[in-house]
């Protein structure tokens, strides 16, 4: 993992089960965890969690090895990668809330898991003998991967997400159904993200997937803001800290979670320094007649969450790892805009993608940018996606609140010189 993707193993955990030890319990409570109240665990076993920290869950068990769940995005495609092991390893039909396997076993055991629900789960029988089946996951999966994304009107799609959104929750349930969704969103982010697509065919010849992915980003018009927080709160994320990059930003975000299967999303938006008290998630923001960086790409490539896909995605590696096997593949990477202990940042080099000429137009005639803007970019394109890195240490689960506005503001498209357009 780290020598070839740059990833690091303890990331991926979901689940350190240990054994024998009475007073481990109060000492992790004592440290901030929680008892997980899960059915189906082993007799005798407890599960703790940790809710403000980005860590392992851990079991104690009466007795036995000690032993590792690594998530994986596909338990098969771990087992096909790793030299085909027999069938008889994986537990969990296909389309079971969790499959796993076991892959190692000396001192101690190491399993990989496949889920789409609560890590809680992996530890259990529940969550290999129980789930909707593949036919319906598949079938959702492709109404996600095909739904609306219109460019010009974004009601429109927020409407038609919410239907796909709440047809699938009903034949899968909630925490599957957003997995799947976030699949699909993930999907269509890599085919307009080279960065993203070099990384990811790392991750998959080792049968790994997307096991390390730490949050999703979306851009948002002021306009659209309540809608776009109104559907991810369909989908059964909820709203947590908000995140405001300083006066002169011009922009905040807010940070979004979905509890059980721990799924991230970052919602920008242009924010002036009097909304951020406010709640700008639910009570919707007016349009104004100036745009920041986050509306004016909204502008050029329309909404994040429609037809222009995530502005990032990122995920957790060695930091320095991962920075030198992509550079060598030809992959960019800008300047660390978070360089701490605890937490390391940085964009690969944006991924530039042509705009629409109605939209460009629109955008000088109303004054957003100049004429000469316009012409670049309709020459050159303007920047679209990134893909980030980032590393995280002793726990820590929040963000840099003003490194990233120097990056933000030095990829806004009235201020970069962009190279010629990639094709999409």
């Amino acid at each position: 993992m780290h020598a070839e993707a740059g990833s690091r193993f303890l990331d991926s955990v979901d689940v350190l089960s240990v054994a024998g030890d009475s007073g481990l319990g109060a000492r992790l409570k004592a440290n901030g965890f929680v008892a997980a109240g899960v059915e189906g665990l082993a007799a005798g076993s407890e599960l703790f969690e940790h809710p403000k920290a980005v860590l392992p869950l851990i079991e104690l068990r009466p007795y036995g090895k000690a032993r590792a769940y690594l998530r994986v995005e596909s338990v098969v495609d771990f087992l096909e990668a790793s030299g085909g092991r027999p069938a008889s390893a994986l537990e969990g039909h296909g389309g079971a809330f969790v499959r796993r396997a076991l892959v190692g076993s000396d001192e101690a055991e190491l399993f990989v898991v496949e889920r789409s629900s609560s890590r809680a789960l992996v530890t259990t029988s529940a969550g290999i003998t129980r789930g909707p089946g593949v036919t319906a996951r598949q079938r959702h999966l492709e109404a996600f991967r095909l739904r609306q994304r219109p460019l010009g009107d974004p009601e429109r799609g927020f409407q038609a997400a919410a239907v796909v959104i709440r047809e699938a929750q009903r034949d899968l349930g909630e925490p599957v159904a957003c997995e799947l969704f976030f699949e699909a969103e993930r999907r269509f982010y890599e085919r307009r993200n080279r960065a993203a697509r070099v990384q990811k065919g790392k991750q998959d010849a080792l049968g790994l997937g997307w096991n390390n992915r730490d949050h999703h980003t979306y851009r948002s018009s002021r306009e659209s803001f309540a809608s776009l927080v109104r559907t991810l709160e369909l989908l059964g994320l909820e709203c947590r800290e908000r995140f405001y990059a300083g006066h002169e930003a011009g922009w905040g975000a807010q940070v979004m979670e979905h509890r059980e299967l721990g799924i991230c999303v970052f919602a920008d938006v242009d924010l002036s320094p009097d909304e951020v008290n406010g709640d700008f998630a639910h009570a919707g923001l007016a349009p104004r007649g100036s745009l920041g960086t986050v509306g004016l790409w909204c502008a050029l490539h329309g909404e994040a969450f429609l037809a222009a896909g995530m502005h990032h995605l990122e995920c957790q590696f060695d930091f320095d790892a991962v920075r030198t096997q992509l550079e060598r593949e030809g992959v960019g990477v800008m300047a660390p805009f978070t360089d701490f202990p605890h937490l390391r940042q940085a964009f690969t080099r944006g991924e530039t993608w042509r705009v629409a000429p109605e939209r460009l137009d629109l955008a000088a005639r109303s004054g957003l940018i100049t004429t000469e803007q316009a012409e670049r970019l309709g020459r050159d394109g303007s920047l679209g996606s990134h893909f980030e890195l980032l590393e995280r240490n002793d726990g820590y689960k929040g963000f840099n609140q003003s490194g990233i506005n120097r990056i933000i503001t030095a990829t806004d498209p009235r201020r970069f010189e962009s190279q010629a357009p990639a094709a999409l």
